[in-house]
């Protein structure tokens, strides 16, 4: 049987234009890492930074399966360095599966070190605990409960609304485990804030001000689940955009304001941007006509595969193109029953989407996605091949239309090896490559290895206008879960197809 190192070393060398570390990087992602006990946190109280669940669950197990990493959390992100493949310094956002034959655990000499098939092939770093994470709210709230940051520190994720009014078999995007995971976290009776009240918002932004010494915090992201009817008496714009509307007046330029939402109509979209966001990300999610009605029933059923796409283009008008970021999710045309069974066919259909936004000044990113329970690795190898292809088309397509090397998006942590971008890696492809002796042989680097820290990389988006249309017609249908989630469906037997990875 083939092992994964022998996967992952086929994948280098059948695009060896692709780095090393954005292969490894996809491969961590997608199939998630088992942690010995020794390489657990202790959680809030230790020296090293928690994962904080921020939106999704990104795990391959539910808590209760999770074992000892239930209890003692695994790291935020960890960051790769060395080895066998000489990896530059390479930071990983952290998705828990036990079965992984990736292990993060000590070496003879006591060191921490990344195995795969038991054979070390990386040093691993571990993310010191923030100063703000030692701090709690007035009411005792902590404020990784309230404002995490992710990206080695660079982006404080804020999901204000931590359900979705996209619910049920017949609504849910079917990779997406923004419901189980809230579920999952009432049940297990951790904190978990349905919808997180502005002032405690303003409060944990102002201890992180406060502690964040060093600046390492440049952006925001305001986020949760779609609304299609309203949250405490607000639709989905202006319920996201009063959160943006009171960071900016108490701290004016502080931040760059991102928003991660439906794609709105225009006169939304206007609201987010005179609120003060200045990146939104309305997620196209798959390209393919078919696959978008079976994955995303409920996007399809309110707004329509035309109709998003219509909007996206038109946020554009608003913010800029470069400022429109529209994520998809790697490797969902491939998964199984429904998706392409040629990797080819899922190539071409991938990059008639990139082209098609790229052509019109926007570049999507690729977060990618992983089975979930109960067909969780049906067609992993497919699928490990797919996320790499991923990388492969997102490369000639950039350079199409943007022939610059290495774009990098604003308000994100700069991408590639020795930055601090921990989650999708498509956009490395776009980095300057290394020269390679062979496929596999020694690797000589154009640029010296970083190390440490890199400087910051801050970009300030053009401000654009326009003029505001006409408010859109708001739908309501059916019994939503609400800020308190109780008019939640639990005894429903649905469960989702893949989990998202973020975005």
């Amino acid at each position: 049987m083939t092992s994964r190192t022998d996967l992952v070393e086929d994948l280098m060398s059948r695009f060896p234009h692709v780095p090393r570390e954005a292969v490894l990087k996809e491969d961590l992602l997608r199939g998630g890492l088992a942690f010995d006990d020794a390489a657990l946190t202790d959680n809030e109280h230790g020296d090293v930074k928690p994962k904080s669940y921020f939106i999704f669950s990104f795990d391959h197990r539910t808590l209760p399966e999770l074992g000892t990493a239930a209890l003692r959390r695994p790291p935020e992100e960890i960051v790769l360095t060395g080895g066998p493949y000489e990896l530059r310094r390479t930071v990983v956002s952290v998705r828990t599966n036990p079965s992984s034959p990736y292990r993060v655990g000590t070496d003879s000499d006591g060191r921490l070190r990344l195995f795969l098939d038991g054979r070390p092939i990386a040093d691993v770093g571990l993310p010191p605990m923030p100063a703000y994470y030692r701090h709690t709210l007035a009411n005792g709230k902590s404020v990784m409960e309230v404002a995490p940051t992710i990206q080695w520190g660079y982006l404080i994720y804020l999901t204000a609304f931590r359900v979705c009014q996209y619910f049920g078999a017949k609504e849910e995007c079917q990779y997406c485990d923004i419901n189980h995971n809230w579920r999952q976290h009432k049940q297990a009776g951790r904190p978990y804030t349905g919808v997180k009240p502005v002032d405690e918002v303003l409060e944990a932004l102002e201890i992180i001000n406060r502690h964040d010494v060093d600046r390492a915090s440049q952006a925001y992201t305001l986020t949760g689940g779609s609304i299609t009817s309203q949250v405490n008496g607000l639709a989905e714009a202006d319920f996201y955009g009063r959160y943006a509307q009171a960071i900016e007046e108490r701290f004016p330029g502080r931040w760059i304001g991102k928003v991660v939402a439906q794609a709105l109509p225009r006169a939304d979209v206007q609201r987010f941007h005179d609120y003060g966001i200045r990146i939104y990300h309305p997620n196209y999610e798959v390209w393919d006509k078919r696959l978008f009605e079976l994955y995303c029933p409920g996007k399809e059923r309110y707004v329509g595969r035309e109709e998003w796409h219509r909007r996206i283009l038109d946020s554009a008008e608003v913010f800029g193109p470069r400022n429109v970021i529209p994520n998809f999710v790697a490797g969902v045309e491939m998964a199984a029953p429904h998706g392409f069974t040629s990797v080819d066919e899922a190539i071409a259909s991938t990059t008639e989407g990139l082209d098609y936004f790229m052509s019109r000044g926007s570049h999507p990113a690729s977060p990618p996605g992983a089975r979930s329970p109960p067909h969780r690795w049906a067609g992993r190898t497919r699928r490990a091949r797919r996320s790499n292809t991923t990388s492969a088309c997102w490369r000639p397509t950039g350079r199409r239309w943007t022939p610059t090397a290495c774009p990098a998006r604003p308000g994100t942590a700069r991408p590639g090896p020795g930055e601090r971008s921990s989650r999708s890696a498509p956009s490395w492809t776009l980095c300057r490559p290394r020269i390679r002796d062979g496929a596999l042989g020694r690797l000589a680097h154009v640029d010296p290895p970083r190390s440490g820290i890199p400087q910051r990389h801050i970009h300030t988006p053009e401000v654009y206008r326009s003029a505001p249309q006409s408010p859109p017609t708001k739908v309501t249908d059916g019994d939503r879960p609400d800020e308190t989630g109780s008019s939640w469906r639990t005894s429903r037997t649905h469960r989702p197809v893949a989990y998202r990875w973020n975005c």
